[in-house]
């Protein structure tokens, strides 16, 4: 499904299920929903709206190669509401999703039901660096590591040009993400490999926002019930991610799953599912 933007875009989206709609954000940035799955069989409880971002998944690219900042985000998101013909949305953002739903429920918190942090982050600084160091530390056994920690650090100093080029290095990079990479894990990330991940969207975001985003002064504005979840794994969103969050959004509930890493509704679908679903229908 899709629709035009004020400026012109076409944005596009997967819907599937029933019941109360869930807008959901991916990650990357320059993922599209594909990531998603059926996310944990959420689809079994809601109706899931799963936004390509711009520049993914038949989204147009904008004209401008740098308007991937984080407020064009929060834009598409909410000319994506007014598409939808509601005053008012419950929202998960996953990871790079994450950042653009902190920003977005920070700015229009009266446009919010419900609101899901998923294996998210409000900024990058010492500590999440060297929470991401150990948990790195943690896989340097494994015999893909070093393969995956050069694609990691080639992927962050910018050495792609290409969407092509780009998705070598990050599916190269992806074990890292996981609690424990095993069969069922490489088999989700075949099933989405034939994404064409955004070059664009993640050269501006590690160049000009990675190091330097923060969004902890915003987050007191968030008035909405919100659910903090990340993974006890994840070494790039993990637990001290978390209670950042958690600790600055008032009354907020914070879940850490255990055994997981980054990809928390694919790790561990059944908690995930669990969590979330109970989260958003209040119980």
């Amino acid at each position: 499904m899709n629709f035009r933007t004020k400026d012109g875009r076409k944005l596009t989206y997967r819907r599937m299920g029933s019941g109360p709609i869930l807008v959901c954000h991916p990650g990357g940035p320059g993922f599209s929903a594909l990531e998603f799955g059926d996310l944990a069989g959420l689809w079994e409880r809601f109706t899931l709206v799963m936004l390509n971002p711009r520049g993914t998944g038949g989204s147009d690219r904008p004209s401008d190669p740098r308007a991937y900042q984080i407020d064009d985000y929060v834009a598409d998101l909410d000319e994506l509401r007014q598409h939808l013909g509601l005053e008012r949305i419950s929202l998960l953002g996953f990871s790079h999703g994450g950042i653009a739903a902190q920003a977005y429920a920070a700015a229009y918190p009266n446009r919010l039901i419900r609101l899901v942090l998923a294996s998210t982050l409000p900024r990058f600084g010492p500590e999440q660096e060297a929470a991401m160091k150990a948990g790195m530390d943690k896989r340097s056994g494994q015999p893909w590591f070093a393969d995956a920690a050069a694609a990691l650090e080639e992927e962050q100093d910018g050495e792609f040009r290409t969407d092509e080029q780009l998705g070598e290095l990050v599916f190269r990079e992806m074990p890292l993400y996981f609690a424990r990479f095993g069969p069922a894990e490489a088999g989700y990330l075949d099933a989405i490999r034939s994404d064409s991940i955004n070059a664009d969207a993640l050269r501006v975001f590690n160049e000009e926002i990675f190091n330097t985003f923060d969004l902890r002064s915003k987050l007191p504005s968030i008035t909405a019930p919100t659910l903090v979840i990340n993974g006890d794994e994840d070494f790039i969103c993990g637990p001290v991610c978390a209670a950042e969050m958690s600790a600055a959004i008032r009354g907020s509930r914070q879940v850490i799953i255990g055994d997981s890493g980054h990809m928390t509704f694919v790790e561990q679908p059944e908690a995930f599912h669990t969590e979330v679903g109970d989260f958003l229908e209040g119980a």
